[in-house]
């Protein structure tokens, strides 16, 4: 290529340099951002809701359980990663096939299997460490939800009904963990209650996959239909709601307050699930529940009318106990 004229030959190469550099700066940033998509940080605000639903209970708040509940969260956060990259790597063919799946960064090809396996290798390594700052026995959990996910990957996925519970107890773990770092006892009603609203989103989730793919994603899904996974949601809303007022009732620390808090927070929380299940049902939606339920505007508006009654009467049954 003829050299222009009046531009040294210098000045030239070092262009070339800079713009190599530049590509090279894309590539490594296009590399990270979807090794970074494989953790799923979209998915990270679930074990903040989940780990930290014990502190619900104001009388537990203080800086060390905090600190605990904080490293919970890192730990369960790091977990649930390395389970998110070994399900995208054995899924990797099967994920193909999917209309939107097959854009992730292992189906589609931009994340070699030798970067996916040095990624696991950092995380484990960082989940090691970070279990380390705790006692071995307060980490049961953690490991616990490691090993219910090994099997869930290796089989229990393809179970139709078992995999929707093994994904639920997921969470449940997450919750358990969340009691041992505050020291505190497992209120089973809350527990009884959040499961069931997790198998109502995982629910949610096998049925848009029903609607998306017709069941040829995923196996587990031939036991499955839309009418019957239908009928499984309304149950467990219905049983959700039941275990959420025997919790107000008979476990929150609400003391003289329980009765009041339960009548006030029932309508909010039958509309939020009445919402949830008009997004799924008539909508078609629920691929992604945690972003329908913080990009709604109506279950935004119903979350933050929950939360301020329910905290309402935390305080006051803390502040103004009953005598």
């Amino acid at each position: 290529m003829p050299k222009p004229i009046g531009v040294d030959e210098s000045e030239i190469a070092f262009g070339e340099i800079a713009a190599a550099e530049e590509r090279a700066a894309q590539v490594g940033r296009a590399v990270l951002r979807d090794l970074l998509s494989l953790l799923r940080p979209g998915q990270w605000p679930k074990n903040v809701l989940a780990v930290s639903i014990p502190l619900l209970d104001l009388r537990v708040w203080n800086f060390a359980s905090l600190l605990h509940v904080a490293w919970a969260v890192v730990a369960f956060t790091v977990a649930s990663s390395i389970v998110y990259v070994v399900n995208d790597l054995a899924d990797r063919n099967r994920d193909r096939a999917h209309p939107t799946k097959r854009h992730r960064a292992i189906a589609s090809g931009r994340t070699s299997v030798p970067e996916v396996l040095l990624l696991l290798v950092l995380l484990f390594g960082l989940l090691v460490g970070v279990l380390s700052l705790e006692p071995v026995s307060s980490c049961w959990p953690i490991g616990a939800y490691l090993l219910l996910t090994t099997c869930y990957s290796a089989a229990l996925k393809h179970v139709p009904l078992v995999d929707v519970f093994v994904v639920a107890l997921g969470f449940g773990l997450r919750m358990m963990q969340g009691y041992l770092a505050v020291r505190v006892e497992v209120s089973g009603w809350l527990l009884t209650c959040v499961f069931l609203l997790c198998l109502l989103f995982i629910l949610g989730k096998r049925r848009q996959e029903l609607s998306a793919t017709a069941g040829a994603h995923r196996p587990a899904l031939r036991g499955y239909t839309i009418p019957f996974t239908d009928q499984l949601m309304l149950l467990s809303a219905v049983l959700a709601v039941g275990s959420y007022l025997l919790y107000v009732r008979t476990e929150a620390p609400l003391g003289r307050y329980a009765l009041a808090a339960a009548v006030l927070t029932a309508p909010l929380a039958l509309f939020g699930l009445f919402r949830y299940l008009q997004m799924v049902l008539v909508q078609n939606g629920g691929e992604n529940p945690v972003r329908m339920l913080l990009r709604d505007p109506a279950l935004v508006i119903n979350s933050l009318l929950m939360v301020a009654v329910s905290g309402g009467f935390l305080l006051i049954s803390h502040f103004r106990p009953s005598t």
